[in-house]
């Protein structure tokens, strides 16, 4: 290969650099089962161990440093498009693989021909963020058939200027279209950040609250389906901005971005952002709308549905006997939250399956 190495301007790395090509650095290694602890952009002591042991797999000097050998060697692993993906360069990218002014136009021009793009993108040989935009557009449109469609769209004089490296070049260049398009936001980052169903991950003394009410509901032979105890921050985040912009209350390019959340939620018009944030809406299930710091998000809330057949005879914390017939279940009896109250364990009436530390 006889890519331009210069033209990515890759800085060296080591203990105390930051930013976003320390970033880069990390998730490469992450994606390598390299354990480098949080990824956060911060060079530290565990970076620095997980860069020796990827030298000393990878039959380098090992000096914890990441210089112009290790980068040669994680270039040819792939790294060029984690460093064009966090480090914003993609202009960088086509640099290095050797596309000129007459090749950004020509690989302009095919994305728009390949997906049909409305708007057109505008054929300037300037790969800014409309163009990226364009690409992740592409890729999401047409998936598996993006290297081939490309590679037969681009014209024979981009081919003929990038000689033997054609092939690897479109390899990068759909690698970084493919992890673009997967940032996008929509249904399949529900799976991401998962909620618990576990009581057990409530914070103390309101588990043990929950715990000791739970324990009573069972002794009186009641049926217990948990949906939600714990829900992570991040998955607190997707939610509240979907939410907001499928009901055009922000637009995507405003939203504020998350550490550890790689999610872009700006598609390629704001037609479709919107379209993508009303897919999570539905996929989360949202009824009501989502806060980014709740309950959840502190360990203090628990959803859940508690159902009995006839008369449920329950204990209250006092040990008193209290007997509850209709409705039978606890989104609407209004008794059986009076002896969850007993507990520590409120409803919020206005919320059917949530219960918390203090009713909010």
């Amino acid at each position: 290969m006889s890519f331009n190495l210069q033209a990515l301007q890759l800085p060296t790395l080591k203990k105390q650099s930051e930013g976003p090509s320390v970033i880069a650095w990390q998730k490469f290694l992450l994606d390598r089962d390299f354990p480098i602890g949080a990824v956060d952009g911060d060079f530290g002591n565990i970076t620095d161990k997980a860069t020796r042991e990827y030298q000393t797999r990878n039959g380098l000097t090992v000096t914890g440093v990441v210089d112009s050998a290790t980068y040669g060697k994680a270039l040819a692993q792939g790294f060029v498009v984690y460093f064009a993906i966090y480090t914003n360069a993609v202009k960088k990218l086509l640099a290095y693989l050797n596309f000129g002014n007459n090749e950004v136009k020509d690989l302009q021009k095919s994305l728009t021909a390949i997906a049909r793009l409305n708007p057109a993108l505008v054929v300037d040989g300037d790969f800014g963020p409309n163009s990226t935009r364009g690409l992740a557009e592409t890729y999401k449109k047409r998936d598996i058939n993006f290297r081939a469609e490309l590679a037969q769209q681009l014209s024979n004089t981009t081919k003929t200027k990038l000689g033997i490296d054609f092939e690897v070049a479109l390899d990068n260049i759909t690698e970084y279209a493919k992890r673009l398009r997967q940032n996008l936001s929509g249904k399949d980052w529900v799976k991401f950040f998962p909620e618990s169903d576990l009581i057990d991950d409530l914070a103390s003394p309101f588990r043990q609250k929950v715990q000791a009410f739970e324990q009573a509901l069972k002794n009186a032979g009641a049926n217990i389906s948990i949906a939600s105890v714990f829900r992570p921050s991040e998955r607190a985040y997707l939610m509240h901005y979907a939410f907001r912009i499928s009901n055009n209350e922000i637009a995507a390019l405003d939203v504020s971005s998350m550490p550890n959340v790689d999610i872009n939620w700006l598609h390629y018009t704001q037609a479709a952002s919107v379209e993508a944030a009303k897919e999570m809406v539905s996929a989360y299930n949202i009824a009501f709308r989502p806060v980014l710091t709740s309950r959840h998000t502190q360990r203090l809330a628990i959803d859940w549905e508690i159902t009995w057949s006839g008369t449920l005879k329950i204990k209250n914390a006092s040990g008193t006997i209290v007997s509850i017939d209709q409705p039978r279940t606890s989104y609407e009896n209004s008794t059986l939250w009076e002896v969850g109250r007993s507990y520590g364990v409120i409803k919020l009436s206005s919320d059917r399956p949530h219960w918390s530390n203090d009713g909010h």
